[in-house]
């Protein structure tokens, strides 16, 4: 981290994560699975940079994700309570907000949010798919 090899670097409930400085060949895009710490820093080094907020259907649906997964019902409450405050700070963020309920369609949503970003369609108004995207 002190020598700047990572894009991006967060703390995340007591654990560290982070993205090495990424080399893609010319034409390609990087896709990045960040926080909003990381996102925070994606965006002040690249301004230009396309973000979408994921998020999960309902709390309760990402509660059952958690638990399925094995995290204890502590771990679960700690990751609901920074999820409710990342996804308030994510879209005062970006208007593009897709909600994770199936993948397929979520994957497309996604897909034509970049397509319309290469386009330099201007961002849409409103959010997620039950919100008018």
């Amino acid at each position: 981290m002190a020598a700047g090899r990572f894009l991006e670097w967060a703390e995340f409930i007591g654990h560290r994560y982070g993205t090495p400085v990424p080399d893609p060949p010319p034409g390609r895009d990087v896709l990045l699975e960040i926080d909003l710490q990381g996102a925070r820093q994606v965006l002040a080094r690249y301004p230009e940079a396309l973000l979408v907020l994921l998020v999960p259907p309902s709390p309760e649906v990402q509660a059952e994700r958690l638990r399925h997964r094995g995290d204890s019902e502590e771990e679960v409450q700690r990751r609901l309570a920074k999820g409710r405050e990342e996804e308030r700070l994510g879209r005062s963020l970006t208007p593009y907000v897709v909600v994770n309920d199936d993948l397929e369609r979520a994957m497309g949503e996604v897909t034509g949010i970049l397509d319309g970003h290469r386009r330099g369609a201007p961002p849409l108004s409103g959010t997620g798919p039950s919100e008018g995207v």
